[in-house]
C-alpha cells in the first residue's frame, strides 16, 4: 500500500504490525460493506428493467417490491459493516496515537538540558499535539478511505465489465488522467504542509513565551506591541494555510470535473448502445450508480493524499526529535551509597551555543559533610559547577570525581537521587503547595511536609492562605512572591533524602533575617550532608567550612572565611562592602 512507501512514515510500520489483526479485520469489513453495496445494484437494475417492461398486473408489482426490498436490504447490511469498519480501523489509530504520544513524551524526558536550551517549548508542544494528531488522521481515516477506494473500484470494475465492456472503457476513460493530476498536485501539498506546520510551531512558541512573561509585558505596557506581533505571525500562518487549502481544493474540483465527464460518456455512449439494443435500461441506470458510487472515494482521494502529505510532514518533525540521542544516564554502571566527597581536576568547559568558556582549568576538593560556599561575579561559572556535579553537563576536558569515582563511571540516575538541588530559577509545578513540597519524597505524611516547610521558614505563610497546603500554585508559581517560591523550592529539596545539597543562589530573594532563620533551621541537616551554597551574600557564607571564589571561570581564592579575610582579595572586599551597607 502507498502508505508504507512514504519514507518518514515507515517508522509507523511497527505500530501497524502490532495492530494488524484489528486493521485486517477493518479491511475485511470495508470490503464486505462495498461488496453488499455494489451487489445490491443488481436488484436496482432488475427493478428498472421490470419498470421498463411493466404492465399493470400484480406479478410485475410483486417483482418490483422484491427487487426494491433486496436493494434496500443489501444497503442496510452494508451500513452495519460500515459501522464495524470504523470500530476497528479508527479504534486502532487511536491506540497507536496514544502509544506514540506516550513514546514521544518519555523520549522528551530523557533528553539532556542542552536540548531544551536549543528548542522552544511551544515547538515541542506542537509536535506532540498537532503533529501527532496529523499522523493519527493518516493512520485512521487515511488508511480507511484508501482501502475503501481500492476495494470499491475493484468490485465496481468487475461488475461493470460483466455488464458491458465497451461502456466500462468509456466510463473509466477520464480516471488515468485524473491519476496524473493527483500525482502532480500532491508534491505541492507536501511542501506547503511542511511550511504550515513550521508556521504553527512558531505561533505556539510565541504564545508560550508571552504567557510565561506576562508580568514583564504588563509592567512595560507592551500588550499592544505583543498583540501586533502575534497578529503578524497569525496572518503569515493564515496566508500559508489558505495557500495549502487552495491547492487541496483543486483536488475536489478535479474529481467532480472528471466524474462529470464520465457521466457524459455514460449518457452519450450508453444511450447509443441502448438504441442499438446492446444494453437495457437497467444496465444504463446501473452505470450511473456505479460512477456515482466512485464520486466520494475519488473525491476523498484528494483529501486522503492531503492527509498523507500532512502526516509525512508531521512525522518528519516528530522523527527529528525522536532521533535526538537520549541523555546517557550510564544506568548500566553500579550504584553507590554516596558520602559526598567532590573533586574537580583541571576542568574546562565552553557552552556550545554561545562559545563562552565558563570554566578554565578549575581544580578543588570538597570533603564529605563539608559546607562550602561558591562565590563570584555573575557569569563566573558558579552555576556551571552545580550542573556538573549533577552530571547535567560534562567537561570538555578535565575530570570530576564523586567519592573518588570518575563521573564517567557513575550511574547518573543514582547520583541525582543522592542530590537535593535548589536551582537559581525556583520552578514550581502548577499544583498544590503540598504536592510541590512532597515531590521529592517517596512516602510521606502531612506532618513530614509541614516539618520541611518549617525548616524552610514558609510554614507560617502557608497556614495563612485560605486553603493552606492545598493552595494551588499558578503556572511556574506565579501566585507566590519570589521569596515564597524560593522557600517552597528549598522545602522540596530538603525533603529529598540526599547526601549532597546544592543551593544555587536560591536565597537571593530573601531578606537577611529570613535567610539567617532558614540556615539555622537546617543547621542540623548540614552536618549530615555535603552542602554547596552558591551565593553573592557574605551572610550566607560566614559559617561555612570553606569558600571557593571564581572570576571569569578561574578559581582565584579558596579557604576558610577567616583565611580569605586576611588575604584582602575578592572575598575581603565584598565582606567590607556588605558589612558597611
Amino acid at each position: 500500500m502507498y502508505f508504507c512507501d512514504v519514507k518518514e512514515l515507515r517508522s509507523l510500520n511497527p505500530y501497524l504490525y502490532k495492530y494488524r489483526k484489528l486493521l485486517l479485520l477493518g479491511v475485511l469489513f470495508i470490503v464486505l460493506s462495498n461488496f453488499f453495496t455494489i451487489f445490491g445494484i443488481n436488484y436496482f437494475r432488475d427493478a428498472l428493467n421490470t419498470l421498463n417492461k411493466a404492465t399493470t398486473n400484480s406479478q410485475s408489482f410483486n417483482k418490483l417490491l422484491i427487487y426494491s426490498g433486496l436493494f434496500i436490504g443489501f444497503n442496510v447490511i452494508s451500513g452495519v459493516f460500515k459501522y464495524y469498519q470504523r470500530q476497528t480501523v479508527i479504534v486502532a489509530s487511536r491506540y497507536i496515537e496514544f502509544e506514540l504520544r506516550e513514546k514521544i513524551y518519555k523520549h522528551y524526558q530523557r533528553l539532556d538540558t542542552t536540548f531544551y536550551k536549543n528548542n522552544k517549548v511551544g515547538d515541542l508542544m506542537n509536535r506532540i499535539s498537532e503533529d501527532v494528531g496529523n499522523v493519527r488522521m493518516y493512520l485512521g481515516p487515511g488508511i480507511m478511505y484508501f482501502v475503501n477506494l481500492v476495494s470499491l473500484f475493484v468490485i465496481i470494475l468487475v461488475m461493470m465489465l460483466s455488464y458491458d465492456v465497451t461502456l466500462t472503457c468509456y466510463a473509466l476513460l477520464p480516471l488515468p488522467i485524473l491519476s496524473i493530476v493527483i500525482y502532480l498536485i500532491s508534491d505541492k501539498i507536501n511542501k506547503k504542509s511542511k511550511v504550515v506546520q513550521q508556521s504553527q510551531s512558531e505561533i505556539s512558541s510565541y504564545v508560550q513565551d508571552t504567557f510565561s512573561g506576562i508580568r514583564v509585558i504588563k509592567s512595560f505596557n507592551k500588550e499592544d506591541y505583543i498583540a501586533e506581533n502575534y497578529r503578524e505571525k497569525a496572518l503569515n500562518y493564515k496566508a500559508k494555510t489558505l495557500s495549502l487549502v487552495n491547492t487541496e481544493a483543486s483536488f475536489f474540483t478535479m474529481m467532480i470535473f472528471f466524474i462529470g465527464i464520465s457521466n457524459i460518456f455514460i449518457v452519450y455512449v450508453g444511450g447509443m448502445r441502448y438504441f442499438e439494443g446492446k444494453v437495457d435500461i437497467g444496465v444504463l441506470g446501473s452505470f450511473f450508480l456505479f460512477i456515482n458510487q466512485l464520486i466520494w472515494p475519488f473525491t476523498s482521494l484528494g483529501w486522503v493524499t492531503s492527509l498523507v502529505q500532512r502526516a509525512e510532514a508531521s512525522m518528519t518533525r516528530v522523527n527529528e526529535f525522536m532521533r535526538t540521542p537520549k541523555e546517557n544516564l550510564q544506568e548500566q554502571n553500579p550504584t553507590h551509597d554516596f558520602k559526598g566527597t567532590i573533586e574537580f581536576r583541571n576542568v574546562n568547559f565552553t557552552y556550545e551555543n554561545t562559545g563562552i568558556q565558563a570554566l578554565r582549568n578549575v581544580s578543588f576538593t570538597i570533603e564529605a559533610k563539608q559546607t562550602v560556599a561558591i562565590m563570584g561575579n555573575t557569569g563566573s561559572g558558579k552555576t556551571t559547577i552545580a550542573l556538573m556535579i549533577g552530571g547535567f553537563i560534562q567537561p570538555n576536558s578535565g575530570d570530576i570525581y564523586i567519592d573518588g569515582i570518575p563521573m564517567k563511571d557513575l550511574n547518573l540516575k543514582n547520583l541525582r537521587d543522592s542530590i537535593g538541588f535548589v536551582p537559581q530559577d525556583s520552578f514550581l509545578f502548577s499544583d498544590s503547595i503540598y504536592n510541590n513540597i512532597a515531590f521529592g519524597l517517596d512516602s510521606h505524611s502531612q506532618r513530614d511536609v509541614e516539618l520541611y516547610a518549617e525548616k524552610a521558614n514558609i510554614h507560617d505563610s502557608i497556614t495563612g492562605f485560605t486553603n493552606q497546603y492545598e493552595t494551588i500554585i499558578g503556572e511556574r508559581g506565579v501566585t507566590l512572591s519570589g521569596g515564597q517560591k524560593q522557600r517552597v523550592a528549598i522545602a522540596r529539596a530538603l525533603a529529598k533524602k540526599s547526601s549532597i545539597l546544592i543551593f544555587d543562589d536560591s536565597l537571593s530573594a530573601l531578606d537577611t533575617d529570613t535567610e539567617e532563620a532558614i540556615l539555622q533551621n537546617i543547621g542540623k541537616d548540614f552536618h549530615s550532608k555535603t552542602n554547596i551554597i552558591i551565593t553573592h551574600r557574605i551572610s550566607a557564607s560566614k559559617n561555612v567550612d570553606k569558600i571557593i571564589v571564581l572570576e571569569e571561570g578561574t578559581l582565584v581564592e579558596e579557604g576558610s572565611p577567616n583565611d580569605l579575610l586576611q588575604k584582602e582579595g575578592y572575598y575581603s572586599s565584598i565582606y567590607d562592602l556588605q558589612i558597611n551597607e
